[in-house]
């Protein structure tokens, strides 16, 4: 018996065009062979979603072959096989035996594929940046005719202009966002345990929204008093207690493609700091939506926000956000001040306007926008207010 083919997020003709654009890089820097070893990369070109990446594994692509070839530890071709779109002979498995093994592991085995394929005197792209080192020396002591280019983000800029069929899933994870913001505004109360707020909450985020199903859990944090001048903390083992404040960030997620929100909660009325501060925050979050457009720059959307609240009596340290798409984060863009990316439609944002000012005193506002021809189509919808309990 062998597995099945499973259901794919995307047609045949979306992956093709996407290693199209992959390919027209390569032929830029001259290289035959690109070297794809980043897992959300891996996931963006053949649909693979299993969370293998605790071992070696890659995704070989030739300018000369329609498909590329998936080498994975050899437990895992079952998964390439079933998620992605590549044929079976495409996805190859190595042994167990480089698993573990402290002279050899599983990159010997794409080394391997590549001698044996003849690519090992022509230029090969390698992740450089994703790379360990000690793989990456291994690469250039096997391969010593080879000609290596560091392609760390190609595929990562091809990555932030999203096709309408990846837009769609972003539409559907942020409904799935605003469900579980919401969800959270009917479990955070005082007395209640943080824990039993987030089991409500990830269940959201499960089940969905629209008929949708969430496919996965994004990052969550909870950052409750006194602990709301940080942003990177899981939720504690304490209960909600009158008179307190809780930052939350969340995500929804559609086949891996991720869309963000924040909001900050009270528990009784909020003090007059954090209502300015909000005020501030509101009014900057719609200056910087404002300049959204094709032709503007991530630092144009920056300062616009930087500015506004400047002129309120607050600073953000920093950034105002980052793109946003296949497992939360895209590395390549930032929304701020002197990152002169331009703006271009199908472009996705998380506008994160957290603002940690005290180390007992913070605040979270966000959203996640598409740049559309016209301007900003902001995908989450949670009512922009302090979300008073």
């Amino acid at each position: 018996m062998t597995i099945s083919k499973g259901p794919q997020v995307f047609p045949r003709t979306e992956y093709l065009r996407r290693l199209a654009a992959v390919k027209a890089e390569m032929i830029k820097r001259d290289i035959e062979t690109l070297v794809v070893t980043y897992d959300r990369n891996i996931n963006y070109l053949t649909g693979y979603t299993a969370r293998s990446a605790y071992v070696p594994q890659a995704l070989v692509i030739s300018v000369h072959e329609e498909e590329p070839s998936l080498i994975l530890r050899l437990m895992d071709v079952p998964a390439g096989v079933h998620l992605t779109f590549l044929q079976r002979n495409k996805v190859i498995g190595y042994p167990e035996a480089l698993v573990g093994n402290p002279e050899k592991d599983g990159y010997d085995a794409v080394i391997d594929f590549l001698q044996e394929a003849n690519l090992t005197n022509r230029g090969v792209g390698l992740e450089l940046g994703q790379l360990p080192a000690r793989a990456a020396e291994n690469f250039k002591k096997r391969m010593p005719g080879a000609r290596f280019v560091d392609c760390t983000h190609v595929v990562t800029w091809i990555r932030v202009i999203k096709s309408d069929l990846e837009i769609a899933l972003m539409k559907e994870a942020a409904a799935i966002a605003d469900a579980g913001m919401m969800r959270a505004a009917e479990v955070i109360r005082p007395g209640g345990h943080e824990a039993d707020a987030i089991a409500e909450i990830l269940s959201t985020l499960a089940h969905g929204a629209n008929g949708k199903h969430g496919t996965g859990i994004a990052n969550i944090f909870m950052c409750s008093s006194p602990r709301t001048g940080t942003c990177h903390i899981n939720w504690s083992d304490d209960i909600f207690r009158q008179g307190s404040q809780v930052n939350l960030e969340l995500g929804g997620v559609r086949h891996t493609y991720t869309a963000a929100v924040m909001r900050t909660f009270s528990i009784g009325r909020p003090s007059d700091r954090l209502c300015r501060l909000h005020e501030a925050e509101v009014a900057g979050l719609e200056a910087a939506l404002d300049k959204v457009r094709p032709g503007a720059t991530c630092n144009d959307v920056a300062q616009a926000f930087n500015r506004t609240i400047g002129k309120l009596g607050f600073e953000k340290e920093s950034r105002c956000g980052y793109g946003i798409g296949i497992d939360w984060n895209e590395a390549v863009t930032s929304l701020k001040e002197g990152d002169m990316t331009v703006l271009k439609p199908n472009m996705t944002f998380h506008l994160m306007l957290g603002n940690w000012i005290d180390e007992d005193f913070g605040y979270v506002l966000s959203e996640t926008f598409r740049v559309t021809d016209s301007g900003a189509d902001v995908l989450t919808r949670v009512p922009r207010k302090i979300l008073e309990i």
